[in-house]
């Protein structure tokens, strides 16, 4: 199987306050929009996408329909610093402050208003401890 496009899909009971917030503070462009679904394009790279999909809607089979639950987003971005002065001065939450992990980032997370969990990464050298565990060329430089 070629896959031509992946992005993760959000169901939950409030679209439109779910796409605000990502379009407010990740900087997501709406690419289709409607009450119940809403696709979201990065403004900073056109293959970064998600959706957000009101979880009653008939194209989910009905046994499955129910809000997100246990979902953790990753976004490596180029400056985490930045993004988390941004956050903070937005008044998100900080589930787990700006630090460095010696596995290899330097990260904080924050939720959005259905509790998904938001990593914001940027990828750092590993400890030599961590470092073995990588593929050579995934490597942080």
């Amino acid at each position: 199987m070629k896959s031509t496009s992946y992005y993760p899909v959000i169901m939950t009971d409030d679209v439109a306050a779910t796409s605000d917030f990502y379009i407010r503070h990740f900087r997501f462009e709406p690419l289709f929009t409607t009450d119940w679904y809403v696709h979201l394009q990065s403004s900073e790279a056109e293959h970064v996408t998600i959706a957000i999909l009101d979880y009653r809607h008939k194209t989910i089979p009905e046994a499955q329909r129910a809000p997100v639950r246990g979902l953790l987003l990753n976004f490596e971005v180029e400056d985490a610093d930045r993004l988390y002065a941004e956050a903070q001065a937005a008044g998100l939450p900080i589930l787990k402050p700006l630090c460095d992990e010696d596995f290899g980032q330097r990260h904080f997370i924050t939720a959005d208003p259905n509790g998904v969990l938001i990593d914001i990464i940027k990828p750092i050298p590993p400890s030599a401890d961590f470092a073995g565990a990588y593929n050579a060329a995934a490597l942080p430089t």
